[in-house]
């Protein structure tokens, strides 16, 4: 039998796949650990839960699972323009906002393109310009910020997309309103831009990049229903573009990518700002424990605008290992070339106050 890489996309053979959390019940069949007695923290979702208001719409939703769901998404997309004072027309539906990155790419890369990137960016961008043979092109991050004017100057008549994640994932850092105008300014009209927000409502003053999608221009903003929604499991996000882009957009979507109980939880959990400031408020409260706490410890840390925090332990994967065993999740960065460092979501304070338990025992086992 003929090599099947003979056959194959090439760009695929040396693509490394994302690594997702660790799933709670597979941790809880391998430690033989009863569910409720682990705590995750490795994937930035909401401790909280999804909003009531959601639970109940998907519940009624449910009843009418044998429809086929609105493959247009009327009632979501028209509830997201009217939030942020635009047309439906601008709205683009995703199973998650990642699928957004895949539509812009089927859009817009082919092989030989460039892609650019920060270097400690989220590594989908990577995944995808690979998929599709595009290159990426990583630009330095000093302080693990991303650096607007470099990737400015990155630009080339082969540059096809910039992502600009906003706060960072994995760093939790933040570009300002100035730096990005400069940077907007810069950038070329070949050059489609996308912001990437999945963590935009955990800012206390949130910046203006939809603008740029009201002047027409070649921008995605995207944004998702995992994080403060506490939607993760049903993979729901959007992406805000001008119309003459978002037609485009639409021409990549499967039918029916987004299923009919993401849409209804989604639709509802729009306008649960109770919970949305809820999530903020815990967030807050437990994104200062652990940043006071690292730094009664000794240890560096990226101080952060989402809901996560990135730390340097030492030997991330160790601390992985240990912390797994006496049941909490959490996410070591080797994929991202920090070997040294841990990203920690944050969670209700019961689960933070395990989680910094474990980590003094562990970092007074390596000290003993």
């Amino acid at each position: 039998m003929s090599d099947i890489w003979s056959y194959a996309n090439p760009q695929l053979k040396d693509l490394v796949a994302y690594e997702p959390g660790k799933p709670i019940d597979e941790v809880a069949r391998e430690l033989g650990l009863e569910p409720g007695e682990i705590v995750k923290l490795a994937s930035n979702e909401n401790p909280l839960g999804p909003s009531p208001k959601a639970v109940e719409a998907m519940r009624a939703a449910l009843e009418h699972a044998e429809i086929y769901p609105d493959g247009g998404g009327y009632r979501l997309r028209q509830a997201i323009a009217a939030k942020f004072g635009m047309e439906m027309g601008n709205v683009v539906l995703g199973n998650g906002s990642n699928e957004i990155i895949e539509f812009v790419g089927h859009a817009f890369l082919k092989p030989g393109d460039e892609v650019i990137t920060a270097q400690h960016a989220f590594v989908v961008y990577k995944l995808m310009a690979t998929l599709f043979g595009a290159t990426t092109v990583e630009v330095a991050d000093p302080g693990f910020k991303h650096d607007l004017e470099a990737m400015a100057a990155a630009v080339t008549p082969r540059t096809r997309e910039i992502f600009i994640a906003n706060p960072n994932n994995p760093t939790g850092t933040l570009c300002g309103q100035e730096e990005i105008d400069r940077f907007m300014a810069k950038v070329p009209d070949h050059v489609i831009v996308i912001f990437d927000e999945a963590y935009y409502e955990f800012l206390d003053e949130p910046l203006d990049t939809l603008k740029y999608v009201r002047e027409g221009r070649n921008v995605v903003v995207m944004r998702t229903f995992s994080k403060i929604q506490g939607l993760a499991g049903l993979r729901i996000g959007y992406g805000l573009a001008p119309k003459h882009l978002a037609e485009v957009l639409q021409k990549t979507r499967q039918p029916f990518n987004a299923n009919a109980l993401a849409q209804a939880g989604a639709l509802a959990g729009l306008g649960d700002d109770e919970h949305i400031e809820r999530t903020k408020a815990v967030n807050r409260e437990g994104r200062d424990y652990l940043q006071r706490t690292f730094g009664e410890l000794g240890l560096d840390y990226i101080p952060s605008h989402a809901n996560f925090v990135l730390v340097k332990t030492g030997d991330g994967d160790d601390l992985f290992q240990y912390a797994l065993r006496r049941g909490v999740i959490l996410r070591a960065m080797r994929s991202y070339q920090l070997p040294e460092w841990t990203r920690v979501s944050v969670g209700t304070m019961v689960q933070n106050e395990k989680f910094v338990r474990v980590l003094r025992d562990w970092l007074g086992g390596r000290v003993a």
